[in-house]
């Protein structure tokens, strides 16, 4: 038998009491051994009365009892998680854990600390989607060559509504806080940053970089416009808050940021609160995974899959290598160093020359043009110039638009989409 505590008993931990007990039979025949939830902590225990199981609101209720074998912890944030975990670690415990905030900031540690001992964390990356097992395990022959998630649905659900129905971003974040999909305060989904500590999960799995969300770029989706929906359209892009990893001569790009994507690139057709994942492997090329990236349901299932793997034997390495070997030289990419096609939306004065001044900026800085439009507006005295470029260096085209930026015919700061072959 294997008893479980659930430290956290919220939307993902009752989901967790409900599977277990609900599934009780195929988990026990698939596990090898029966599962028990055996105690589960909450600050509330009246909200919780309708589960079946022991409620207690002190942790140490189970971190203390030498019968608990496995603690899940579902309660977020980042430092008091990590002292919970490493508690239950240092007891002798398995851990199973759906937050991406603590692993995000102390995986590493972690990982020394759960030597010999389970530890898993599938539903701290895209919910339902096995991804982490895909990475540790069906991948585990190849060099990765580069990941590309939607990794958040909030952001996706909000960019295919206003790319299918010409909504503004005001309107939808309206919505999708009526619907629950975002928070009161949603910085941390439309600023991109959910998904940065997704991502630094994946490129440790995949590349043993150990960097921090403050190490890489982060932007999000807040300052899409109608016109770039409208530039979108026009050249056949999707606009996707993209979550990239890629591997190149010793080093590792990690950025989170809106991106133009062809419509033809599978990743593309991601829409709604769905997530996807694309992974490249040296020998088995580009692999797929879609799924629900979020819901109690969702998450608890990777939860309790993780729950099944310990119980089975598995005390492999928590991020999935015994030692770095190739991974010893990589370092971090600079943001500056960065090479992309760009997207850029301008509002200037509707004037003669006004054109050939900007395009001559660009060619000063090493940037060339492929592709124009220009996009009237309700003010007959302002036109906004839709460009974009060749590839180019980052901080390349950030020279170029801080330049552009002071023209006195430029109306307000030039605006940048990085675009993503």
């Amino acid at each position: 038998m294997l008893k479980v505590g659930i430290i956290g008993l919220g939307t993902v931990g009752s989901s967790v009491v409900k599977i277990l007990q609900e599934n009780e039979e195929i988990i026990s025949a698939r596990a090898g051994v029966k599962i028990v939830p055996a105690i589960g902590v909450a600050r509330n225990l009246e909200k919780h009365k309708d589960l079946d199981i022991i409620l207690s609101d002190n942790v140490d209720d189970i971190l203390e009892d030498k019968s608990i074998d496995l603690v899940v912890e579902l309660i977020g944030g980042v430092e008091q998680a990590y002292e919970i975990v490493k508690k239950a670690l240092q007891k002798g415990k398995s851990v199973v854990t759906a937050n991406k905030a603590l692993l995000a900031y102390h995986r590493y540690e972690l990982q020394e600390l759960a030597e010999g001992k389970g530890f898993g964390f599938e539903a701290s990356v895209a919910g339902g989607i096995p991804i982490i097992k895909a990475l540790r395990e069906g991948l585990s022959a190849n060099k990765i060559l580069s990941i590309k998630g939607i990794l958040n649905g909030t952001c996706n659900y909000m960019l295919t509504k206003m790319i299918e129905e010409g909504v503004s971003f005001d309107e939808v974040l309206k919505e999708a806080q009526e619907l629950g999909y975002a928070e009161a305060d949603p910085t941390f989904d439309v600023g991109g940053f959910d998904a940065s500590h997704k991502l630094l999960i994946l490129a440790s799995i995949a590349y043993g970089i150990d960097a921090k969300p403050e190490d890489i770029l982060i932007e999000g989706i807040e300052g899409i416009t109608r016109e770039d929906i409208f530039f979108a359209k026009e050249f056949g892009y999707n606009i996707k808050l993209l979550a990239i990893a890629k591997k190149s001569r010793g080093k590792v790009e990690l950025r989170v940021h809106p991106a133009l994507i062809k419509k033809e690139q599978m990743i593309a057709k991601v829409d709604g609160v769905m997530n996807g994942i694309s992974v490249v492997g040296d020998f088995v090329g580009e692999t797929l995974y879609y799924g629900a990236g979020a819901g109690g349901d969702a998450t608890a299932s990777a939860v309790v899959s993780d729950i099944i793997s310990i119980a089975r034997g598995d005390a492999s390495p928590m991020l999935g290598f015994k030692k770095l070997g190739s991974f010893d030289h990589l370092t971090l990419v600079e943001s500056d160093d960065i090479k992309s096609e760009y997207y850029v939306r301008m509002s200037v004065v509707d004037e003669i020359g006004v054109l050939s001044k900007t395009s001559s900026i660009f060619a000063k800085f090493g940037i060339s043009i492929d592709s124009f439009l220009q996009k009237s507006s309700k003010n007959k005295q302002r036109t906004t110039l839709l460009f974009s470029t060749h590839k180019c260096k980052e901080s390349k085209i950030k020279s170029a638009l801080k330049h552009i930026e002071h023209l006195e015919f430029v109306k307000e700061p030039p605006a940048m989409i990085r675009i993503e072959d």
